[in-house]
């Protein structure tokens, strides 16, 4: 059983490689803390988007094909991810949307306690920006100085949730409940919730069941997989270990530089990844610098013209220096 400590990544599909920066580095004010590659399509950009060393918990990640046809949310998906705020924040993130001219709903109340702003990227990912006093107990991002679009007491504390559309819920809550090692913690309407024991921010999976709605398909704003924590290699082997015994597919570990990655599908359709905490963004440039120049895997060293050639130009929301200047 994994040792639950949440989410590690959601990986999304986006079009417009220069829109998705400006809109989640820029808008939401998250760091850009590696530009890098799709490893299984080197002509396309990887971003990693987190606080500011990209620790596990806050990341979301993209694989921007630029012109991608537009996905559709379904049953069978990551349909929604939602973000950390404090309470203290709801009414900057109100005014800084409205200013930034991005659509959102009101803000509503979830389970009691939660205050919730529903908004989408510019492909149509479904977001939410999800306050509660448990929040406060994160630490605020850091001040990223000339990089920083957002204050950092305002600043997005990493991710709350996933929600995942199902059909039914009940061989998934079995999988999160057993090899995952979650708990069911509280039921509204459709929504059951599973939960690590600590219940921190990144520790939450809502599971909604949207009987009879049409399949996802897809494509630009839809999210490809979710991720969760391994603390180490070993940890990662015995749930790949545990994953086969339960007659779940699981691939070898992938090494993917700053983590390796096993994949797998739960019985709904989402594509799971289980990943290690390490070795972190920071093996192949300083935290400082981080995504400000693009990271090659070694065995893609020897291409790095051709791919250089090949990928959009892109920049930050503000110019800065990259880390040779």
């Amino acid at each position: 059983m994994l040792v639950p400590s949440g989410i590690h990544h959601v990986t999304a599909i986006a079009s417009d490689p220069q829109r998705n920066i400006d809109f989640y580095a820029g808008v939401l004010g998250l760091r850009l803390v590696k530009r890098t590659v799709n490893f299984d399509d080197p002509t396309t950009y990887h971003f990693y988007f987190g606080d500011e060393i990209g620790r596990p918990g806050s990341l979301l990640t993209f694989f921007p094909w630029p012109n991608a046809h537009r996905g559709r949310q379904g049953a069978g998906q990551a349909a929604v991810t939602s973000f950390a705020i404090v309470p203290g924040s709801v009414g900057f993130w109100l005014e800084r949307l409205l200013k930034q001219g991005i659509e959102f709903e009101q803000p509503v109340t979830r389970f009691d306690d939660e205050r919730v702003i529903a908004l989408k990227d510019p492909d149509g990912l479904l977001l939410e920006l999800v306050s509660h006093q448990r929040v406060e107990q994160c630490e605020p991002p850091m001040d990223l100085g000339a990089e920083a679009q957002v204050p950092s007491m305002h600043g997005i504390r990493g991710m709350y949730s996933v929600t995942l559309w199902q059909d039914g819920h009940q061989q998934t809550a079995e999988l999160l409940t057993g090899t995952m090692g979650f708990r069911l913690a509280r039921e509204q309407g459709s929504i059951f919730r599973y939960t690590s024991d600590d219940g921190r921010p990144g520790s939450i999976v809502d599971l909604r069941i949207v009987a009879g709605l049409w399949p996802g398909v897809m494509g630009a704003g839809t999210v490809h997989h979710v991720a969760f924590r391994a603390t180490n290699n070993e940890t990662q082997m015995s749930v790949r270990s545990e994953l086969e015994s339960g007659g779940y597919n699981a691939t070898p570990a992938l090494d993917r530089d700053y983590f390796k990655s096993v994949y797998f599908r739960e019985p709904g359709g989402v594509l799971f990844e289980i990943a290690t905490d390490g070795p972190g963004f920071t093996i192949d440039e300083s935290a400082e610098t981080l995504g400000r120049a693009l990271k090659l895997p070694a065995w893609l060293e020897p291409r790095r013209f051709e791919i250089e050639a090949l990928l959009p130009n892109i920049h930050l929301p503000i110019d800065l220096p990259g880390p040779n200047a």
